[in-house]
């Protein structure tokens, strides 16, 4: 029971006992308690009634600190409410809706953090004078999906990145002819012995073959979460593989990403198209996720291998030629070829051993 209707209760008592006791002076403050509870309730419900916090919000992804829009609009009820405050969650304070802005806010988010986020219903609290009456109402709660962030791969003195060509040399003409990596659609131009007519009798879509030699001349990204020493740690070196993805992949004319769970890596072209899919993986991938398959990983291009707990490189990867070693935890008396969204790259020649603890 509201404290309005206990106040309408209180006032019924007192003109019982007025009558009861024949007390004429307790019918004036018993009928005021039962006008003042019982009017106080009538009209924070009318100004309830109709009333509605409508939540505008942006797009279903963001990337970590990139700003995310809210709109707020407050609807009026049936009456006026004679006290009301909007509580919006990401504003800090409540604001009161006689002032002009409540009438309609707008936020602006940043999220320093990857992953599923999930941004509390904002309330419009509608109460008497006395606060003897209240009703809350909500808007719609809002799910986002944070992203993790595309930063720039600063090169350092040491090294021009090398790996970015791809390195010659893992297949001849002959076996690339014969051996078949997976399908892909057909590019204006490419020579129709290329065609899969299979796929393109079943589904009428032309495909074309893509040979193992033009997906083992593309560099690889391997991204190994587990073992993390902080929460921190996991989310940069999930940072640093979408960087170097979305690099290689516009300066190398594509690149191949391995994680765990995966048995082959997936592709992503210059245009980087499939790339939205990869990115939210990696904005919910966890430490759990283990550690990815480490087999015929030897390709004749580069190999980055980013390590969040800065683990033991494995053999398959050492025995690659022009691989690198990016974790988040500094490697004693090494020199970074490269730094990336809080990580430093290595050339596997300087980390064959296992990194210093």
């Amino acid at each position: 029971m509201s404290t309005a209707l206990r106040a309408a209760c209180f006032g019924v008592l007192l003109c019982i006992g007025g009558g009861a006791f024949d007390l004429p002076s307790l019918y004036v403050p018993g009928a005021g308690m039962i006008i003042i509870g019982l009017g106080a309730a009538a009209w924070v419900w009318l100004a309830a009634y109709g009333a509605a916090v409508l939540r505008e919000t942006g797009p279903p992804t963001v990337q970590e600190e990139e700003p995310y829009p809210l709109k707020l609009r407050v609807k009026q009820g049936a009456l006026p409410a004679p006290t009301a405050q909007l509580i919006e969650p990401l504003l800090g304070r409540p604001l009161s809706t006689r002032e002009q802005r409540a009438r309609q806010v707008r936020v602006n988010v940043r999220f320093s953090r990857r992953g599923r986020r999930k941004i509390e219903p904002a309330r419009l609290v509608i109460r008497d004078s006395l606060s003897l009456a209240v009703r809350e109402i909500e808007s719609d709660s809002t799910e986002v999906l944070i992203l993790p962030r595309i930063e720039p791969v600063v090169v350092g003195a040491a090294s021009g990145l090398a790996g970015m060509e791809p390195v010659s040399g893992a297949l001849t003409e002959a076996a690339a002819e014969l051996e078949l990596h997976s399908l892909r659609p057909y590019r204006a131009g490419a020579p129709a012995s290329r065609i899969h007519w299979p796929t393109v009798a079943r589904t009428r879509v032309m495909m074309e073959r893509r040979l193992v030699a033009e997906s083992d001349a593309r560099p690889l990204v391997v991204l190994d979460p587990s073992n993390p020493p902080t929460p921190e740690a996991l989310d940069r070196a999930v940072r640093a593989t979408a960087s170097l993805v979305v690099h290689l992949a516009r300066r190398a004319h594509g690149c191949s990403l391995l994680l765990p769970g995966q048995r082959r890596p997936t592709d992503i072209d210059a245009e980087l198209r499939g790339w939205p899919a990869i990115h939210v993986r990696l904005a919910l991938l966890e430490a759990s996720a283990g550690a990815p398959g480490s087999r015929r990983l030897e390709r004749s291009a580069a190999l980055y291998w980013v390590s969040a707990g800065g683990s033991s490189l494995p053999p398959s990867v050492k025995r690659n030629a022009g691989s690198y070693f990016v974790t988040p935890e500094p490697v004693s008396g090494r020199a970074a070829a490269f730094t990336v969204g809080g990580c430093a790259g290595y050339r596997l020649g300087s980390v064959r051993e296992r990194r210093a603890a």
